[in-house]
């Protein structure tokens, strides 16, 4: 337990799914903690997949702290979200004010498309002298290359992550400009991406993945194939890969004119 007057908040990023790959700093953290503070995605129902993940590193029964769960309402509405995030920022605020060491556990990574920016923006209106700790996890973005086994970028490439549901209306823009396209949260737009991906004579540069590094992982080399019906962990990674090879002495793809994008 700790007995300091003020206490301490760490946000802290328990990756993709494999459990295996929580860092060590992250298992220390939570086997310290006073407060694990864990989103969950029914209200009450303490159904969270970023628990699943600690608890699959670190049985509960080893953890000594109070468990926290903060229902995160699963929808884009501003007058619904941010409510919800005030009073998730107030717990954990009140946790600190007495003293409690706080551990609030992400999936991926705290500053990636994460729920703690908003917590954290909260924070800073609540207790503006509070400087939380954020602790880095693995992100879908680079556990999705180690499973396609496709580089992410080498020597002068260039990278850009946008969600899908956005980035499709400047799709055109973005295969010229880099190389490797990581579009998150996919699984919604998979038949429009075919289709202009196949427009633009891009499909086989397309590979889908879904939960990547958990046991019920998929991965389709062709976006045709994909089953249909939503999956919420899945991404597609758009391997380009124009420049590849420069740092062999290598001319750059767009040089040679191998990469014909057509506009749709």
């Amino acid at each position: 337990m700790n007995n300091n007057s003020a206490g301490e908040l760490f946000a802290v990023g328990v990756g993709t799914g494999d459990s295996e790959l929580l860092t060590l700093k992250a298992v220390r953290l939570l086997q310290q903690a006073d407060v694990i503070a864990i989103p969950e995605k029914t209200l009450g129902k303490a159904d969270s997949f970023a628990w699943q993940i600690v608890t699959g590193a670190v049985p509960e029964k080893d953890l000594t702290a109070e468990c926290c769960f903060l229902h995160f309402p699963m929808t884009r509405d501003a007058s619904v979200n941010v409510p919800a995030w005030r009073r998730a920022a107030q717990k954990i605020a009140n946790f600190v004010a007495a003293g409690k060491r706080v551990v609030f556990v992400t999936e991926g990574d705290p500053s990636v498309f994460s729920t703690w920016a908003y917590i954290q923006e909260e924070l800073s209106d609540i207790m503006p002298h509070l400087e939380p700790e954020i602790v880095p996890g693995i992100t879908s973005i680079t556990a999705i290359p180690s499973q396609t086994k496709i580089p992410l970028a080498d020597g002068q490439e260039r990278f850009c992550v946008v969600p899908a549901t956005y980035g499709m209306e400047c799709l055109t823009r973005l295969v010229v400009e880099f190389d490797t396209i990581m579009l998150i949260k996919a699984g919604r737009v998979i038949p429009e991406l075919t289709a202009m991906l196949e427009d633009m004579g891009l499909l086989e540069c397309a590979t889908y993945v879904s939960h990547a590094t958990m046991d019920k992982q998929e991965i389709y080399h062709d976006l045709r194939d994909v089953p249909a019906g939503h999956r919420y962990f899945s991404m597609v990674q758009l391997s380009i890969r124009s420049r590849r090879g420069i740092l062999r002495g290598s001319l750059p793809n767009r040089e040679r004119g191998l990469v014909k994008v057509s506009a749709v």
